[in-house]
């Protein structure tokens, strides 16, 4: 297997997510693609959604879409993102990035697995799982 990559969806405002990303993760927002044009049954005002586009940098490669307005969304809990990291430095600077505008659901800290771990969902609904395997 060569990688897995997360497909995150969301309701209208997946432009305003992957500027959030990438502002904590770095890297390019790329292959974007709305809407417009399409022969797709969706209002008028969501021509200028997002169809598909890419986030994608050093480490991450991350795929989204705002979903038609009538597909059914559960928000937050159908996907976990899980981010193995290389400091307890960069693992904090990420989790207060992250964290920011969302809610805290287990503080950084040292686990019987011999990591430095937290968990968080941030102010779009998306769980992130940060790790740093500690030696």
């Amino acid at each position: 297997m060569k990688s897995v990559q997360p497909y995150l969806t969301f309701r209208g405002n997946c432009q305003e997510a992957l500027n959030f990303y990438q502002n904590c993760f770095g890297g390019q927002i790329k292959n974007k693609d709305t809407y417009e044009g399409k022969e797709i049954d969706i209002p008028g005002d969501y021509r200028n959604k997002l169809q598909h586009a890419e986030l994608e940098g050093k480490g991450i490669h991350i795929m989204a879409y705002d979903a038609a307005p009538d597909t059914p969304l559960t928000e937050g809990n159908q996907v976990q993102l899980s981010v193995d990291l290389e400091s307890k430095e960069e693992t904090d600077e990420l989790f207060q990035k992250l964290s920011a505008g969302g809610q805290v659901v287990t503080q950084l800290q040292e686990t019987s697995w011999n990591a430095y771990y937290g968990r968080l969902r941030d102010q779009f609904g998306v769980t992130w799982m940060l790790n740093y395997q500690m030696n």
